[in-house]
């Protein structure tokens, strides 16, 4: 610094200024130089602050480590440490520090320099080696070494010269840094493939892998040094975040038959953990305060793993539905981790989302979206009891199966015990018999009562159906459709299942009656008893004249369903067996009358030709076909067909192709057929390809004609519909304005106070569906209300 003598001072101010001025100056002048002197005689005391501020400014340059020339001598520690107390008595440090920071700022071009290098060669190399950036690293901790000051100095120069050093590596480094700084974090971690501790290990107890780096410095260290560990905690964190989820999708992803929480626990408190402790707390020898240090920051990771799980299992669950029940121990993680992680919110999005792409399509069968709502109300209810999660992701399943068809059918054949395949089974496993849960309105006054979960939505209802049956039924808003196809399905399986078939059925009809009650199958038990009364009838009439190639199954006109299909007229022997048959039940039941349907029921035929005798069991037509060439040996099938009477050409054709295919007819010219007494070799085969062919066409003209007649058909019911509609709508709309919310038996008692009210229960729940489909109603839970536009 510049020392200026009192003969300077006195010509400095005498410059024409005021003389209070020259005082002020001089006594300011005084007051620094007593300062600086340190009331030593003369200015010996400026001289040893002059010579302190040189020793101190010149230990504080920063060096060039590249220059051998240019390096900081030994200095006496003891010599620097008096020096800067002598600064900092003099109060000049201050002033001492801007001129470090200044020197530092200009000196910093050569640490550039060496980042510039090292991230050139980092960036050059393919492919990228985290190495070159440990070098950096190394080297950017050797120019923080060599310009810092010694710790004994003093916190104030140097926390002031890291910060500033901090400052300037920070603004210095590009945005590749990041880049290769996370890859060599990551290299910190332990290798996954070499890792025994992941989850599904044979071993989860070895420790046994060291640094995988096997970098020669502490790195931690010197990350903690250069300001990098808060500067870029972030970063290490999404290093540890992703290097949980490339372990968890490498050993958890399709692994449904266990829970593997437990296991993704203890690796994390093998392998992780001990991670975490390298980084923010590695100056702590003590294990128990080392893990306190991190208990934080090890919350956070075990959130993320929880998290991590959550949404690999979310989007696998529609996979993990259909593996159900194998898969039913990765629900416990799912409901574990639902219970840390805020995702029931993704749950019902991403199912109902893969339920739209997966499920609900035209080319999906009835049956299997049936199986797999089962399964989803089974899955959702291991994983949420409440029902909210059901609640959301059924509600567009349910809408979609009551528009289709044939849902009623799958349901009721699972009701009645389908056909024995376990690939028709849609309740996956035998649930006990238990009436059908009634959805009933909340009762506030119940001790028990316990309010709606609060993500439930406005349409929510705690009180929904405890079993799966009830669920199932609950799609639609009347049980009479499901009695209805009940005693359809009965009948047919009744008329088609033999003689045992009554046994068979009676234990499902009483298995029905817990669920629906025994009003509801009082037809099912009336179609019973026909069956039983039907064979003593048959007893009594083999008994008056023997008939026993003859076992008809007589059935109550007005208890049994509708028996649509063909009505023509069996000729020859066939029909002289019914006729006998026919008198002798009148003369057993002289009040009643029998009508036959020979479109039901199989005929055992044994036909005697001249070389073979072919022995078959045919429906009732092909019997008729073939008896008439009994007769004669050569027809044409309209000569068939009028002789038989209302039966369509396809139908004709295909019975002729059952015999073409036995070998007893062939066709001769177009639609001309002559019986073969005597078995042809060859052109058989030929035959029916050809007649089955001529079928097909025939079916599918049949087809678009009959569906052309189905539309006019289906026109005419909606016009008829829309009438009924037009009469009540009225009466109802003003009870569901009055009354939101009613059942449909609600319903229909009030409207019976109409005197031109005539519908039954099953006709009203056709109104209010077709209500519900213009948007003018909506149903939840079997409950009635408007909808508000």
């Amino acid at each position: 610094m510049a020392l200026f003598a009192p003969a300077a001072r006195d010509a400095a101010l005498n410059d024409g200024t005021t003389e209070a001025l020259r005082s002020q100056v001089a006594a300011k002048w005084g007051e620094a130089f007593a300062r600086l002197n340190r009331a030593e005689p003369g200015i010996q005391g400026l001289m040893e602050f002059s010579q302190a501020w040189g020793m101190a400014k010149e230990y504080l340059r920063p060096r060039d480590i590249m220059n051998p020339a240019d390096v900081r001598p030994d200095y006496n520690i003891s010599l620097i440490r008096h020096a800067f107390d002598l600064v900092g008595q003099s109060r000049r440090l201050p002033v001492l520090l801007e001129g470090l920071i200044e020197q530092t700022r200009q000196a910093f071009p050569l640490v550039e320099r060496t980042i510039h290098y090292h991230l050139q060669v980092y960036e050059a190399t393919e492919p990228r080696d985290p190495r070159e950036i440990a070098r950096l690293v190394q080297a950017l901790r050797r120019w923080y070494d060599a310009w810092l000051p010694w710790s004994e100095l003093g916190v104030t120069i140097c926390g002031t010269f890291t910060l500033h050093f901090h400052t300037l590596l920070f603004a210095a480094l590009p945005p590749s840094f990041i880049t290769g700084f996370k890859h060599l974090c990551a290299c910190t971690l332990p290798n996954i493939h070499a890792d025994s501790t992941v989850p599904g290990s044979a071993d989860n107890a070895a420790l046994d892998n060291a640094d995988p780096t096997h970098f020669a410095f502490r790195i931690w260290d010197t990350f903690d040094a250069l300001g990098m560990l808060d500067r870029y905690e972030t970063v290490i964190a999404s290093v540890g975040y992703e290097y949980i989820e490339r372990v968890m999708r490498a050993t958890c992803a399709g692994v449904w038959g266990k829970a593997v929480m437990p296991e993704l626990r203890r690796w994390v408190a093998v392998r992780v953990k001990p991670w975490l402790r390298s980084v923010y707390a590695k100056d702590i020898e003590d294990d128990q305060a080392a893990m306190t240090a991190i208990q934080t920051v090890s919350s956070r990771f075990d959130f993320h793993v929880a998290k991590t799980l959550c949404d690999l299992r979310i989007s696998e669950l529609f996979d993990i539905i259909i593996d159900y029940p194998d898969s039913a121990p990765c629900l416990e993680d799912i409901k574990e981790c639902l219970v840390r992680v805020d995702g029931r919110a993704s749950l019902v999005q991403a199912l109902r989302k893969a339920n739209r792409k997966r499920l609900l399509h035209p080319g999906a069968d009835t049956r299997l979206i049936l199986q797999q709502y089962v399964l989803t109300i089974k899955c959702l209810r291991a994983i949420d009891p409440q029902g909210v999660l059901l609640f959301k992701v059924a509600d567009p399943i349910r809408r979609y199966l009551r528009e289709r068809p044939d849902t009623i059918r799958c349901i009721v054949a699972n009701l009645v015990g389908g056909s024995g395949d376990s690939e028709d089974d849609i309740l996956g496993e035998t649930e006990p018999p238990a009436p059908l849960h009634q959805p009933e309105l909340e009762d506030y006054t119940d001790p028990n009562w316990e309010p709606e979960p609060l993500d439930a939505g406005p349409d929510f209802r705690a009180n929904r159906p405890a079993d799966v049956i009830s669920t199932l039924v609950s799609i639609y808003d009347s049980r009479d459709l499901f009695v209805k196809e009940l005693q359809v399905l009965l009948a047919q399986r009744l008329l088609k299942g033999g003689g045992d078939a009554p046994e068979k059925e009676r234990r499902n009809v009483e298995i029905l009656k817990i669920r629906f009650g025994d009003a509801a199958l009082q037809v099912c038990e009336v179609m019973l008893k026909d069956m039983g009364d039907s064979r003593r009838t048959d007893v009594h009439v083999q008994g008056q004249e023997n008939l026993g190639v003859l076992h008809p199954t007589i059935i109550s006109r007005h208890f049994w369903p509708a028996v649509e299909g063909a009505e023509f007229k069996l000729p020859g022997q066939f029909e002289r067996l019914q006729s006998s048959y026919a008198k002798q039940y009148t003369l057993f039941k002289p009040d009643k009358k029998l009508r036959w349907l020979p479109h039901l029921g199989t005929v055992s035929l044994e036909l005697e030709l001249e070389d073979r005798t072919v022995r078959v069991q045919v429906p009732p037509l092909e019997a008729a076909f073939i008896e008439l060439f009994s007769e004669q040996d050569t027809w044409t099938v309209p000569a068939l067909i009028e002789r038989l009477g209302k039966i369509t050409r396809a139908a004709a054709l295909k019975a002729l192709l059952t015999w073409v295919n036995h070998g007893v007819i062939k066709e001769t010219e177009e639609d001309t057929y002559v019986l073969l007494e005597r078995a042809e070799s060859e052109g058989g085969q030929g035959d029916a390809r050809k007649l089955q062919a001529k079928q097909r066409l025939v079916e599918q003209e049949a087809g678009a004609g009959g569906g052309q007649e189905e539309g006019r058909e289906e026109e005419r019911r909606r016009e008829e519909g829309r009438r009924e509609m037009d009469v009540y709508w009225k009466f109802i709309q003003g009870m569901l304005t009055n009354l939101p919310n009613l059942p449909l038996e609600r319903i229909h008692a009030m409207l019976g106070f109409v005197d031109t009210y005539n519908l039954t229960t099953e006709q009203l729940a056709g109104l209010l569906d077709a209500a519900r489909r213009e948007g003018l109603v909506d149903v939840k839970e079997g409950l009635w209300k408007l909808v508000i536009k």
